[in-house]
C-alpha cells in the first residue's frame, strides 16, 4: 500500500495571479480551542476582510468520521435533495486594499490521523502562496479569573515578531495538539512561524468566550497594522461579562472562588492544575451550569 502524498489531499481552487507577502493563519477546534476562542477569532478575521475560498484539504485520510461526524442537510433551493457536509479543512484568502499584505485563513477540526502528512499539505499551500509567516491561533484553559484582561501567550522564532505580538517564549513541556505539530513542521521546512494563545478561565470552559476571541483578533490586527470596526465582538464581550457578573453576585461559592483567583500572584504561565490549591474546575463548572439551569426555569 502506497501512502498518499500531501498534494493528493490538497486542492487549490483559484490561486490569485498576484499575492502580497501573505500571512497564513490557522485555527483548529477541539483540544487547541478552549471556549471556541481561536476558531471564532479566525473566522471573524476572514469575514471582516471578505475572504473568499482558496483551497481545502480532503478529510478522507485525516479524520475518524465516527468521532467527527459529517452532517446532512438539504441542498440550497431544494426541500427533498440532501447533501453531506464533510469536516474538511478550508482556506480562504483576503486581499484587502487597506492592507499591504494578503491574509490566508484556515479553519478546521483537529485531525485524528496522519498529522505529518496533514501538516505537509498545509506547508505545501504555504509554499505555493509564498507565505511569509504561518501564524497559529489557540486557546488554553488556565487558572485565571474572567475579571482580568485576557492574557495572551505563545512564541515566535523571530524576536522582533515576538515583540510585536507581545509574547514571551513558553517553557511548556507535555502533550501537544496539531497546532504544536504544525509549528515545528513549518520551522523544520524553513517557514517563519508564530503561535498566539489566549488563556481562558477554566471554570467557564463550556461557554463560548468572545473576550478571548477579541483579544486574539486585536493582536493579529496589531501585527497587520490594521484598524477595523470591532463593535459587534466588543458588544458580545460586554454581554458576556454582564452575564457572569449576575451569576457571581447570586452564588457565594463561585464568588469566593473568583476572589481567590484574583488574590493570587498569577505568573505569566498558568499554574498546572495538579499543583494548585484551588478546587477542581469541574466543581465550579457544575455549579455554574446548575445555576444557569435554575435561572432558565419558568416562574
Amino acid at each position: 500500500m502506497v501512502d498518499s502524498s500531501p498534494m493528493d489531499a490538497l486542492t487549490i481552487h483559484a490561486m490569485p495571479s498576484r499575492m502580497r507577502r501573505p500571512i497564513l493563519i490557522t485555527a483548529f477546534s477541539g483540544w487547541n480551542d478552549a471556549a471556541e476562542s481561536a476558531t471564532t477569532a479566525a473566522r471573524y478575521l476572514a469575514t471582516t476582510f471578505n475572504a473568499r475560498k482558496l483551497a481545502e484539504i480532503d478529510p478522507e485520510e485525516f479524520y475518524h468520521f465516527g468521532l467527527s461526524r459529517p452532517t446532512v442537510r438539504f441542498k440550497t433551493g431544494s426541500e427533498t435533495e440532501r447533501e453531506i457536509v464533510w469536516p474538511a479543512t478550508e482556506f480562504s484568502i483576503a486581499q484587502p486594499p487597506q492592507l499591504d499584505r494578503d491574509l490566508i485563513v484556515g479553519v478546521a477540526t483537529e485531525p485524528h490521523l496522519k498529522w505529518k502528512t496533514y501538516c505537509a499539505a498545509i506547508i505545501e499551500l504555504a509554499r505555493r502562496c509564498e507565505a511569509t509567516l504561518v501564524l497559529t491561533l489557540g486557546a488554553l484553559l488556565a487558572e485565571v479569573p474572567h475579571t482580568r484582561p485576557v492574557r495572551l501567550s505563545g512564541g515566535a522564532a523571530d524576536p522582533e515578531l515576538a515583540r510585536i505580538l507581545g509574547i514571551k517564549p513558553t517553557r511548556y513541556e507535555g502533550p501537544t495538539g496539531i497546532v504544536g505539530a504544525l509549528n515545528i513542521a513549518c520551522r523544520e521546512h524553513g517557514l517563519a512561524t508564530a503561535s498566539l494563545w489566549a488563556n481562558v478561565p477554566h471554570y467557564i470552559s463550556g461557554i463560548e468566550n468572545p473576550k478571548a476571541a477579541l483579544a486574539l483578533v486585536r493582536r493579529v490586527l496589531l501585527l497587520l497594522n490594521a484598524t477595523v470596526d470591532l463593535s459587534d465582538l466588543e458588544d458580545a464581550g460586554r454581554q458576556f461579562d454582564q452575564n457572569l457578573t449576575e451569576i457571581v453576585a447570586q452564588n457565594d461559592k463561585i464568588a469566593s472562588y473568583i476572589r481567590k483567583l484574583e488574590s493570587r500572584d498569577v505568573e505569566e504561565e498558568a499554574t498546572p492544575a495538579e499543583a494548585s490549591d484551588l478546587p477542581p474546575a469541574s466543581e465550579l463548572v457544575e455549579e455554574i451550569e446548575q445555576f444557569l439551569r435554575q435561572q432558565q426555569r419558568p416562574e
